[in-house]
């Protein structure tokens, strides 16, 4: 299971790794504490994973304070598009994976945040006015073959979501205004 920081409790990992049976590959917030060893977690020193020398391409395996099971822990760091460095600490429960294939399994989440931000605000998905079961499932559908239409927009056009919309915006209101100056005249 794949998730961001905001999933990545204690109880998330442990209900997955314990009652599921299954792995995770989760992004954590610089400020969680782990121990460096089984010993160090008995004896209750943890520290911080942004203090850890951890070298990007490299993996550690450590104790996150709470859990009964080790993980390994991974430091990606990034340039945003503005520039600017970002730094994720990645942990995952399969023991046996190395650095690149936990960050190529945690970059396949990605394009469900690229979903999630497209069908919330370029196909009104979040804005729904409805409130009967009916017309509720009724505008789930359309959100969504409103987004399936984006996408094969953007296969066309080679153009993402946002600026296809922009662009769809520019030509409706140039529309309006040219039949405003013609209703004007």
């Amino acid at each position: 299971m794949l998730t961001d920081n905001w999933f990545s409790s204690k109880e998330n990992m442990a209900f997955i790794k314990i009652e599921l049976e299954k792995e995770f590959v989760m992004a954590l917030k610089s400020n969680r504490t782990v121990a460096l060893s089984l010993e160090d977690k008995r004896q209750g020193r943890f520290v911080r994973v942004d203090t850890l020398p951890l070298e990007e391409n490299t993996i550690l395996q450590v104790y996150i304070k709470g859990l009964s099971f080790p993980v390994v822990l991974a430091r990606q760091v990034f340039t945003n598009k503005d520039g600017s460095t970002g730094v994720l600490y990645l942990a995952s429960s399969d023991l046996l994976l190395d650095y690149g294939r936990i960050t190529a399994i945690y970059q396949k989440r990605w394009n469900v945040e690229v979903f999630h931000k497209s069908v919330k605000s370029n196909t009104g998905l979040a804005r729904s006015p409805t409130h009967t079961v009916r017309t509720q499932t009724n505008h789930f559908f359309a959100s969504i073959y409103a987004f399936f239409k984006l996408e094969l927009l953007k296969i066309k056009h080679q153009l993402n979501h946002f600026a296809l919309k922009s662009k769809l915006y520019i030509k409706s209101l140039q529309a309006s205004f040219a039949e405003l100056q013609r209703l004007s005249a």
